[in-house]
């Protein structure tokens, strides 16, 4: 059996996010249809960031697709617009019809439905378009950016894409040194 390709998901740490929203605005610049900021705003094109900074009492939050591994969006979606493709939770707005259902789903409230004035002729709906954090791939490719634009746009570095592969092989590498050095102080007879 091929081995999948594991999801790049987003890591966004807490202590480390300042609420500066400079994820938000570099998030929905990526999304001008190609426009920078201030030609984006002088053809009063709306900007929507496709991921929010959450705050709480004791901190903040950046809250985006999280690139989930069984993402219940893509089990819900009753036409395949939200799809597991290329390490990624993707949405083919295509074949979204609007429906919400991938909204009431998602545990992180990433996902939201919007109208736009502009629907393509091969749309299957006009009451709005599956909008979700795509780890700016199509802005990516078209600047030559390795990383979305909210990780580059973050002065904390409060916001990062990880690898799972590689998180999790960190991840028992840094389990298996805590037991080990748990094991050098208990003495355990046999």
């Amino acid at each position: 059996m091929p081995h999948r390709q594991e999801n790049e998901i987003i890591y966004a740490d807490a202590e480390r996010c300042m609420t500066c929203h400079s994820c938000e605005l570099a998030c929905a610049v990526s999304h001008a249809d190609g426009q920078d900021m201030m030609s984006a705003i002088a053809a009063r094109q709306p900007l929507h960031a496709r991921n929010h900074v959450v705050a709480f009492e004791g901190g903040a939050m950046p809250m985006q697709c999280r690139q989930c591994e069984d993402a219940p969006c893509t089990f819900a979606c009753p036409t395949g617009a939200c799809r597991q493709a290329d390490g990624r939770v993707d949405i083919v707005e295509q074949h979204c019809i609007g429906c919400k259902l991938c909204v009431m789903v998602c545990p992180f409230g990433a996902i939201t439905v919007r109208s736009e004035a502009r629907v393509a002729a091969d749309a299957l709906t006009n009451r709005g378009v599956a909008k979700k954090c795509d780890l700016c791939v199509d802005w990516r490719a078209a600047h030559g950016k390795s990383e979305p634009a909210c990780v580059e746009a973050c002065p904390t570095q409060a916001i990062r894409v990880v690898n799972l592969d590689a998180y999790r092989t960190a991840l028992r590498a840094a389990r298996a040194r805590e037991i080990a050095q748990s094991h050098r102080h208990m003495r355990i007879p046999f």
